[in-house]
């Protein structure tokens, strides 16, 4: 099945969807080709840990249960510096929408009343 994924590294957001048996390093193959970095120069991280490229995505913890389209897994994308190591990871997140005005959340409660 497919897991869809939003692979994440400061501003730069890829949303992409993969089978969830491939191995983590095909998906640093994928992401590398869009990105133009080598996959041995890319380190993932999902919920906070790094992934281990020799595992598959479901090993992970990422199938199509949990990676939906409509709600993406976020991975974390780190590359690695000119002295050899990888930079720390960060994700910078996206601003929120302004609170809906009333006249649009009482169209969203199917033209309820709120109630007072």
């Amino acid at each position: 099945m497919d897991a869809f994924m939003m692979i994440q590294r400061k501003k730069l957001t890829i949303f992409t969807d993969a089978k969830d048996n491939i191995l983590v390093n095909e998906l640093k193959k994928i992401i590398g080709c869009i990105i133009k970095v080598a996959p041995a120069n890319q380190q993932l991280y999902y919920k906070d840990e790094i992934m281990d490229e020799t595992k598959t995505l479901s090993e992970c913890g990422l199938n199509a249960t949990i990676a939906k389209a409509q709600s993406p897994a976020t991975i974390g994308l780190a590359l690695k510096m000119e002295n050899g190591e990888f930079e720390p990871l960060e994700m910078v997140p996206y601003s929120l929408p302004p609170e809906l005005p009333y006249v649009m959340k009482s169209q969203e409660t199917n033209g309820q009343e709120p109630p007072m």
